[in-house]
C-alpha cells in the first residue's frame, strides 16, 4: 500500500480542515501509512488519532530553516509515494519539490508548484466552494469526487478531563478571535449572556490570552452560572467539551472548526468575513448568523483587520441578539 505525507503548516483551523484528506485517504487505502507535517503546537491534535502513523512537527520560531531541513532529511529517507502539500507558501513548496516522493502535488499558488508532479488551481474569490472541497481536488483522482469529513479524535483521557463539566446542561462560548473584525464585540456578548436563561451553565473557552476579555464579559453580564475556562484545556479536550454542549457559539475562527471536527452543534457569527469564502461550519446542526443590513463594505477582505476600515463595524454591531438566543 502507498505511503502518504500531507503537509499543512498553517493555523489551527487550516490544520483541522486538512483532516478531511486524512479521512478520505484512509477510507480508500486502509492499510496505507498516512503521515502529516504541521507546525509546532498543532501536533497535539493528532495524539490519539487512530490512523495517522507519524506527525512531523516544524518549529518555525527557533532555527526555522535548520528544523525544516532536518525534517526534509527524514522525509527523503522515508521515500513517500505521495507528498500532498495543502499549504501555499514557498518554503513548503520547496520542501515538497525536494521530498524525493514518487509523486508530489499541491496548489498552483505555491511559488514552487512548477516543480510539483501535479498542480491544482486554488481560488477563494470564486465563491461557493468550501475549503474542504478545494483541498479535496488534490486527491480526487485517487479517492473519488466526494470529500472526506473533517474529524478529530479526543481520547478517553480528554473526555475524562471535561466530564465533570457535563453534569448540567450547558452552552459554550468562544468569544475571541485573533482579528478584531472577525470577533463579535464584547458588548454584544454581554447582552447575549445577560438575556440567556439565568439557570443555564455557560462555559467560556479560548486561549490563555482571552482570559481577561472573558472575565470582563462575565462580570458585566451579571449571569450567575458562567465559568471562564480559557487556557484550561487542550484543543482536543476543548473539542470533547464542545461535543456535548447544548450549543456552541463561535466566531469565524478556530473553535468553529473544532466544533465541525466532532460534529458538535454550532452557531457561527460572521462579522467582516462571509461564509462564501468557504470556511463555514460543517456540523449537522450548524447555523450561520450575519447582519441583516446591506453593507457595501462587506466583506472587507479575506482575513480580519485590527479595526474596522469604515470605523463603524456595523457588520458586527447590527447582528441581533435574538438570533443568538433562538439557538439555545
Amino acid at each position: 500500500m502507498p505511503k502518504f505525507l500531507v503537509i499543512q503548516t498553517a493555523s489551527i483551523g487550516d490544520v483541522i480542515l486538512s483532516t478531511s484528506l486524512l479521512e478520505k485517504l484512509h477510507e480508500h487505502y486502509q492499510d496505507a501509512n498516512i503521515d502529516i507535517l504541521v507546525k509546532s503546537g498543532m501536533e497535539s491534535l493528532f495524539i490519539a488519532h487512530p490512523f495517522v502513523h507519524k506527525v512531523y512537527t516544524w518549529d518555525k520560531k527557533n532555527r526555522k530553516f535548520k528544523n525544516l531541513f532536518e525534517i526534509l532529511n527524514m522525509v527523503y529517507y522515508e521515500k513517500y509515494d505521495y507528498v500532498i502539500n495543502i499549504q501555499r507558501f514557498a518554503l513548503t513548496g520547496f520542501f515538497t519539490a525536494l521530498s524525493g516522493a514518487g509523486q508530489t502535488r499541491g496548489f498552483n499558488k505555491n511559488p514552487f508548484s512548477l516543480l510539483f508532479g501535479k498542480r491544482i488551481k486554488h481560488t477563494i474569490r470564486k465563491m461557493g466552494k468550501h475549503e474542504v472541497e478545494r483541498n479535496h481536488e488534490l486527491i480526487k483522482d485517487l479517492t473519488g469526487d466526494k470529500p472526506g469529513k473533517v474529524r478529530l479524535y479526543p481520547s478517553r483521557k480528554d473526555n475524562a478531563k471535561v466530564s465533570q463539566y457535563k453534569t448540567s446542561e450547558y452552552i459554550c462560548i468562544a468569544p475571541a478571535s485573533l482579528w478584531y473584525t472577525k470577533q463579535y464585540p464584547a458588548e454584544k456578548w454581554i447582552d447575549f449572556v445577560h438575556c440567556a436563561d439565568s439557570k443555564l451553565h455557560i462555559y467560556f473557552i479560548g486561549s490563555p490570552q482571552d482570559k481577561n476579555q472573558i472575565d470582563h464579559i462575565i462580570e458585566q453580564s451579571g449571569h450567575s452560572f458562567c465559568l471562564n475556562l480559557a487556557g484550561k484545556f487542550s484543543l482536543l479536550e476543548t473539542a470533547a467539551l464542545m461535543k456535548d454542549a447544548r450549543m456552541n457559539f463561535v466566531n469565524d475562527s478556530a473553535p468553529l472548526h473544532l466544533a465541525s471536527a466532532v460534529n458538535a452543534p454550532v452557531t457561527a457569527i460572521f462579522c467582516s468575513t462571509v461564509p462564501a469564502f468557504g470556511f463555514g461550519p460543517l456540523s449537522d446542526d450548524a447555523v450561520i448568523i450575519e447582519t441583516d443590513k446591506d453593507l457595501k463594505c462587506r466583506p472587507c477582505g479575506l482575513h480580519g483587520y485590527n479595526k474596522c476600515p469604515e470605523k463603524h463595524f456595523d457588520c458586527a454591531f447590527t447582528v441581533k441578539t435574538d438570533k443568538l438566543l433562538s439557538r439555545i
